[in-house]
């Protein structure tokens, strides 16, 4: 797989970008090796952190899994990141305290300052 960056974002972020466009396409399989940190990094001549924060944004994200000498692999699930799982039980709690849908719809509001995308 080829990654092409575009310079539009950090560098870091492309290559997570792209790697998980591929993923998502099935272009990667469970299971299937990315290339080591060093090997990608040689090919887009970066440096090898900025490869090595890109995976871990892609394992944030729960589509990657690493393996300590072994490499990066793609999960074989799709598993929400782990700051949904948290957002979820925060939520729970919430309603179980009694905060109403339309409250806590108008914090998120509040918090995201309203925009419609994401940040």
């Amino acid at each position: 797989m080829e990654v092409r960056l575009s310079g539009k974002q950090n560098i870091f972020e492309e290559i997570a970008a792209e790697y998980e466009r591929y993923i998502r396409l099935g272009a990667l399989q469970e299971g299937e090796k990315l290339p080591s940190v060093r090997t990608l990094a040689m090919q887009l001549g970066i440096n090898p952190n900025t490869v090595e924060r890109a995976y871990a944004l892609l394992e944030q994200r729960g589509l990657v899994y690493t393996l300590p000498k072994k490499g990066a692999f793609v999960r074989g699930q799709m598993r929400e990141p782990p700051v949904a799982e948290e957002a979820r039980r925060h939520i729970a709690a919430l309603k179980e305290a009694g905060l109403s849908k339309e409250e806590l719809l108008a914090v998120v509001q509040e918090v995201y300052g309203g925009e419609g995308g994401e940040q």
